[in-house]
């Protein structure tokens, strides 16, 4: 394991009441981005950057946690605390961070193979547990590091190095695992809409709970495309849907087309006239309106991004906090009473 700084970072000039003024520019930090040219990730780490400033967190409240992928270079590229740790187990770190310090603000950055394959026990767990931190999961349907494997994301059918006559497996949905946890945040982005983005991540990062974001990911090397049939900008309007909390499901260049229901399936409508027999977007209501968002899947349906679910919920470390204090208030406990009381027995 590896701790990205050693010594407190410098705040920087503060006013007021000694909130810092950060730039994009704060957050970038002295080491070479090591990604290969055209990465998506390129992307992710810009709009990261350009949002932290806005959050109103001094660097030295901010850590992120990776484990072992091309994602899990992040920590080093943001000037703030952070560990690169081992394969799969970002989590537990956060996890431990934030019930001892729940006063900073964690991120967690995983990929497809990390999170959801060695990392997949504990990423199911913190969501459970609904602890305060902003999972990213960077989600490009590969083993980009290792050159070139299948993940637990990629198509069926798909040729790798690791399945030369195709993958025998069905790829697992993110988002509906994160719905299925009990994940009190879950959103979808793409690399390539920057503002789309940028939005997502400030987005999650307010949201006080676990926040899990997909995020779709273009390897340029070892899976080039695998998401431009819906997301490059050409055909986008026309591929996607723009989830907006309160507002009808429609898409298209013209917004001409919807997204209505029949019983529990989701129907396309085309050239819609009024909103009336739209669905219409709400983050709060019952998961199964979002379960139901997160089986519509391309190319029979147009692909569904933005926030798919934003509930409020006690987090795991506010209610270990309670009952610590509920427990010294209970006075200095008596060690021998401790030890001796409850179930004991004597072996003779």
């Amino acid at each position: 394991m590896t701790t990205a700084y050693s010594v407190p970072i410098d705040n920087g000039s503060l006013i007021g009441d000694d909130l810092p003024v950060y730039t994009r520019k704060d957050f970038v930090s002295n080491q070479e981005v090591r990604w290969c040219p055209g990465c998506g990730d390129y992307g992710i780490l810009a709009q990261m950057q350009k949002m932290l400033p806005n959050l109103g967190v001094r660097r030295e409240d901010l850590v992120f946690i990776s484990g072992i992928g091309c994602s899990s270079r992040f920590p080093y590229y943001v000037e703030t605390y952070g560990f690169h740790s081992i394969h799969g187990r970002a989590l537990t770190l956060a996890s431990g961070l934030k019930v001892t310090r729940p006063e900073l603000k964690v991120f967690v950055i995983t990929g497809d193979g990390d999170g959801l394959s060695i990392g997949g026990n504990h990423l199911l767990h913190a969501m459970r547990r609904n602890l305060d931190l902003t999972v990213v999961l960077f989600n490009n349907r590969i083993y980009g590091l290792t050159k070139g494997q299948y993940s637990p994301t990629s198509e069926i059918g798909k040729i790798t190095k690791s399945s030369p006559v195709g993958t025998t497996e069905s790829p697992l949905s993110p988002i509906k695992i994160a719905l299925a946890a009990g994940a009190t945040f879950v959103a979808r982005t793409i690399d390539r809409d920057i503002k789309h983005l940028e939005q997502t991540l400030d987005a999650a990062a307010r949201h006080k709970g676990i926040s899990f974001v997909e995020v779709y990911q273009n390897c340029n090397v070892f899976n080039d495309n695998a998401f431009a049939a819906f997301t490059d900008k050409e055909v986008r309007q026309d591929k996607m849907l723009y989830l907006e909390n309160g507002k009808p499901m429609r898409f298209g260049s013209n917004n001409e087309h919807g997204i209505r229901l029949n019983g529990f399936m989701p129907e396309v409508v085309h050239d819609v006239a009024d909103d009336s027999s739209l669905i219409h977007h709400d983050t709060t209501a019952n998961p199964v309106l979002a379960s139901i968002l997160a089986g519509m899947d391309y190319p029979e349906y147009p692909v569904p991004v933005g926030i798919f679910r934003a509930v409020d919920a006690p987090t795991y470390e506010d209610l270990v906090s309670e009952q610590v204090a509920h427990a010294q208030a209970g006075g200095t406990p008596d060690f021998n009473s401790l030890l001796r009381g409850g179930e004991t027995w004597v072996v003779d």
